[in-house]
């Protein structure tokens, strides 16, 4: 099963019409939603908001951006002085993302976001300047293929999409878990490389109590519907030390499974981690009047 085209097309036609299986209703600030088109919003798919852990005049990566709603309410949370960039892969979700954006500029009095696509498991690549490389160049076979190979290499290289130590917070919202398994090493690392030193990721995902079986990571109805790629809950938070965090914590936690599939529950989770820096640093996050450092929260019957 090639799980990214199972992905990709499933997220197409989640753009093109709302689809009710796609994660968890998940409830925004409604201020911020006031400025968003309604097209995004229905169209938007999650299960938890990073951007409220956000702070003015910060830069902000997210990670499969879909429609460009967290991006839109980070660009608000982050203001005039902060910048969002949206990474997503799907032409029709960009496509719509980038369409909407100019509106929802007119409607917040200022522009502060913009759309990449690529992988978020190889954020120096950009796909639509290797595209732009390779569309006229007759590549044919191994030679072709290694062809193609080298000048991705050089694009990584002399014109990054996102630079290392770029970036002051990576969030992502219910996406990780679609990246298949062998390249979730390489993700988390990306996620090291574009933070500067003492910046932070903020990532809500789902997660499981038990390993997924390969019957199940080989359904790609399971797959792209955020369940068959989902890590279990401890090697979830492992991922995020292994990859260089520190200190790493669970914000949040759904209390009750959003679905459980042969017997394997399956919950949302946002997760706050700090890449390390030589002289130390500390993770944003409300005061304890505001949130307290774990809460559980349920999905309740309106999760999909």
């Amino acid at each position: 099963m090639n799980t990214e085209n199972s992905v990709r097309e499933r997220y197409a036609n989640a753009a093109q019409q709302k689809e009710e299986a796609l994660c968890c209703a998940v409830d925004y600030d409604a201020k911020f939603l006031k400025a968003i088109p309604e097209e995004v919003i229905e169209r938007d798919y999650g299960c938890g908001d990073p951007s409220k852990y956000l702070k003015s005049s910060e830069i902000v990566l997210d990670l499969g951006s879909g429609t460009g709603k967290i991006c839109f309410i980070a660009a608000q949370v982050v203001g005039p002085k902060g910048k969002v960039i949206g990474i997503d892969m799907t032409d029709d979700m960009l496509s719509l993302a980038r369409h909407n954006a100019p509106l929802v500029a007119d409607n917040i009095g200022y522009a502060n976001v913009e759309f990449r696509k690529g992988r978020i498991q190889d954020l120096a690549l950009d796909l639509e300047k290797l595209d732009e490389e390779l569309i006229n160049r007759p590549l044919n076979g191994l030679r072709g293929y290694l062809e193609a190979e080298q000048i991705a290499a050089r694009l990584r290289t002399e014109s990054p999409m996102i630079a290392s130590n770029s970036i002051d917070v990576v969030i992502s919202n219910c996406v990780l878990n679609l990246v298949d398994h062998i390249a979730k090493p390489q993700m988390f690392a990306e996620l090291i490389r574009v933070l500067k030193p003492g910046g932070r990721a903020v990532i809500s995902d789902i997660v499981s109590d038990s390993d997924v079986p390969a019957a199940m990571q080989s359904d790609p109805e399971l797959w792209s519907g955020c369940i068959s790629g989902a890590l279990r809950e401890d090697r979830f938070i492992r991922a995020f030390s292994n990859a260089g965090f520190d200190p790493v914590q669970i914000i949040t936690r759904s209390e009750k499974p959003w679905r459980s599939v042969n017997n394997i529950e399956f919950r949302s989770a946002t997760v706050g981690a700090v890449k390390r820096k030589k002289s130390g640093g500390s993770f944003f996050m409300p005061t304890s009047d505001q949130i307290p450092l774990v809460q559980t929260e349920s999905c309740g019957p309106s999760c999909c």
